[in-house]
């Protein structure tokens, strides 16, 4: 039986357009097995979330988001790590994509989170806020392997390339595993 095709909605939490995290992700996607095809989500345009807004024609960029979300597979969180957590534009994402109250778009979604740091820690404490947060959104989220990514610079060329061969092997060996994931998780 041939492996169904899954769509993976890319969620970056950095708005810097050459972020090390829209490094990771593009790199990420390309040692991913063909069995994952990939969707940029643009969360740089969201309103803050307010449940004032939630009226019977909420912003385009809410329902734009929300849709994309349940259209999608599955999940793949990048992000780097501001102040031992996520970044704010992260946070409203996650909000506007939970509401309103019942509907759900991340609900059941599996999910996987690569984070990111300039210095040695790899964005630790980001990785396990966000973590947090999917926990009560319902984003199974993959747990191993772990993907902290430390001293993100020394990785990339000037143009967004990977150049670390090591990085390499794990994003593609995490690719694989999350595919894997994503299998199990849509028998569910």
């Amino acid at each position: 039986m041939a492996t169904p095709t899954r769509k993976v909605a890319v969620i970056v939490g950095s708005l810097r357009k050459n972020s090390y995290s829209s490094f990771l992700a593009r790199a990420f996607t390309e040692v991913a097995p063909e069995s994952l095809t990939f969707q940029n989500l643009e969360i740089g345009d969201l309103p803050f979330y307010n449940e004032d807004l939630e009226t019977s024609t909420p912003p385009e960029s809410w329902t734009r988001l929300r849709e994309q979300i349940k259209a999608s597979d599955a999940l793949l969180f990048v992000t780097p790590e501001y102040n031992r957590s996520i970044p704010g534009v992260l946070a409203n994402a996650i909000d506007v994509g939970s509401r309103p109250y019942g509907h759900n778009a991340w609900d059941k979604k599996p999910g996987a989170v690569i984070s990111s740091s300039i210095s040695s820690l790899g964005g630790f404490g980001a990785n396990h806020h966000l973590r947090q947060s999917l926990v009560f959104v319902n984003v199974p989220t993959m747990q191993q392997p772990e993907l902290y990514i430390p001293n993100t610079p020394e990785r990339f060329d000037n143009d967004g390339n990977l150049i670390d061969a090591s990085t390499r092997t794990m994003l593609k060996d995490a690719a694989q595993a999350f595919a894997s994931w994503i299998d199990r998780a849509c028998l569910r």
